[in-house]
């Protein structure tokens, strides 16, 4: 009796020791299946804040040629105001000499006269 009982204790230690492989079996694919997830997923994330941060870039590359050609444009424009605005201010001078300042350059006119048709 005594082997009977040893017989049916192996081949219920086998089976359980089969189960268990079964099991360790698949954890260590899930896991490997989870493992793979990841990588997928973090590798479309890096790619996504890759061509984020190229487009950031990109637009503040722009801006920036944006801002330089609005300052240019604005110092043009202050220029062509000082030419043809120019500042002409009438002095109290002796002499009655109106002065007129163009482009930070003071001139002086003395006298006037009507302008011929």
């Amino acid at each position: 009796m005594s082997v009977r009982i040893k017989a049916v204790v192996d081949r219920f230690v086998k089976e359980l020791q089969e189960a268990l492989d079964a099991d360790i079996q698949d954890r260590v694919m899930k896991e490997r299946e989870m493992q793979s997830y990841i990588q997928e997923r973090e590798r479309e994330v890096s790619e996504r804040e890759a061509a984020w941060k190229a487009e950031l870039s990109r637009r503040e590359a722009e801006i920036a040629r944006q801002e330089a050609r609005l300052k240019t444009e604005k110092e043009n424009l202050e220029k062509e105001k000082s030419v043809l605005m120019g500042t002409a201010s009438n002095q109290d001078n002796q002499d009655g000499a109106l002065e007129i300042t163009v482009s930070g350059e003071k001139y002086r006119c003395l006298r006037f006269s009507k302008a011929k048709k």
